[in-house]
């Protein structure tokens, strides 16, 4: 099971995988969570590590009634791709 946790000390999503962290910095606004970068380390890159890393952020998101607005190339692109995510785009 996918587990990704809110480091909010560090204003990162984390989700560790074969003993690699995989983050989505962010920055919270009022109502909205503001994605700044998603990052993969190499070892698990091409492995869907970022896309459960972001089902993860969506979840969260969800949960807490937040908006999202993704300045991340990645994110962005992820979110497009599932239309299910498109209520939650700012």
């Amino acid at each position: 099971m996918t587990h990704v946790t809110d480091n909010a000390a560090a204003g990162r999503y984390e989700l560790v995988e074969d003993g690699e962290t995989a983050y989505a910095d962010y920055r919270r606004q009022s109502d909205r969570l503001i994605i700044d970068y998603v990052f993969s380390p190499p070892p698990l890159r091409g492995t869907g590590t970022s896309g459960r890393l972001m089902e993860g952020v969506v979840a969260d998101a969800r949960a807490k009634g937040l908006k999202i607005t993704p300045l991340c190339g990645y994110a962005a692109a992820w979110l497009k791709r599932h239309p299910e995510t498109h209520e939650l785009l700012t």
